[in-house]
């Protein structure tokens, strides 16, 4: 009996032992993500959106009148320098020519005898001069007719597109009316309204980038000018231009996005965290800083 509590108390002090000797501390983890502070860009880009416009409208007329026998466009046709575009009738015109030049050359061959003449002091000086001054206000005169005869034709005078077509064939036109529209392709040109706080940083602009639909790559612009006044509701219409040429597919009404690049002083100093890294103490946002030695501190 003695025995057997003996053993049972040496049992105790082993169980007692084991149990003793497994316990252990348990310590959590936690995953962390490191990140970098990266510095502010200097630079602030806004984006806006744009018209591409033709740098011109070119109101196109014959320079005499008369009445029209041919146009040779219509609206939204393409044009090239130099292209015939619209014809006037120009039948009276051609016979005038052609009875000048008559006139013209018998009078020539008389001043050709008179001179004859007058190297022999057959003639006067007087007559003689008289003669020369008649055969030249005749050359004149032809110079002239000769001039309304090439005007009833009408030609582009710059790559564009015909916008509109005033009048039909057969129809009577003076001189100077507008007979159709060309919008001028060669310095196409990007009109964009800008608000008052974009106005005021005018200044302090990098540089000028314009995007279109179906375009890759983006095309650089130059300043033009700014309209000192704003409109209606409170905008300023801002012009640029290309700065090399565009791309081929970008026509007059396009619209496009246009970025305006400016510096920012405010942001020269300063970096960026991920918002994620940012947590509240109180009343002050805060980041956790790791230090070499792998432990962190906390920093407002």
């Amino acid at each position: 009996m003695r025995i057997a509590t003996k053993l049972s108390l040496v049992t105790a002090a082993c169980l007692l032992a084991a149990c003793g000797g497994s316990t252990q501390t348990s310590t959590e983890q936690h995953s962390v993500c490191l990140t970098r502070p990266e510095a502010l860009t200097p630079q602030k880009t806004r984006i806006y959106s744009g018209v591409v416009k033709a740098a011109h409208e070119i109101g196109l007329g014959f320079k005499t009148a008369g009445q029209i026998a041919r146009i040779h466009v219509r609206e939204g046709d393409y044009v090239r320098q130099g292209q015939l575009l619209a014809e006037l009738d120009d039948a009276d015109y051609r016979l005038a020519v052609e009875a000048l030049q008559i006139q013209y050359d018998q009078l020539e061959d008389e001043v050709k005898r008179t001179s004859q003449l007058f190297e022999q002091k057959s003639v006067s000086a007087n007559d003689f001069e008289k003669a020369s001054a008649g055969l030249h206000q005749l050359g004149v005169q032809l110079r002239i007719n000769k001039n309304k005869l090439d005007y009833t034709k009408l030609y582009a005078p710059a790559d564009g597109y015909i916008r509109s077509v005033g009048f039909s064939a057969a129809e009577m036109v003076d001189a100077g009316t507008s007979v159709m529209t060309l919008l001028d392709a060669s310095p196409l040109e990007v009109s964009v309204d800008i608000p008052v706080e974009e106005y005021q940083r005018r200044g302090s602009v990098i540089r000028y980038n314009c995007r279109a639909s179906g375009i890759a790559a983006s095309m650089p612009l130059r300043f033009l000018s700014v309209a000192p006044k704003a409109d209606g509701n409170q905008l300023y219409t801002l012009e640029l231009a290309f700065t090399d040429r565009p791309d081929a597919t970008l026509t007059a009404g396009m619209n496009v996005e246009v970025e305006i690049v400016s510096a920012d002083s405010t942001a020269a100093h300063g970096h960026t965290v991920p918002l994620r890294a940012l947590f509240n103490d109180g009343q002050n946002a805060c980041v956790w800083v790791m230090q070499g030695d792998s432990t962190v501190v906390k920093r407002p």
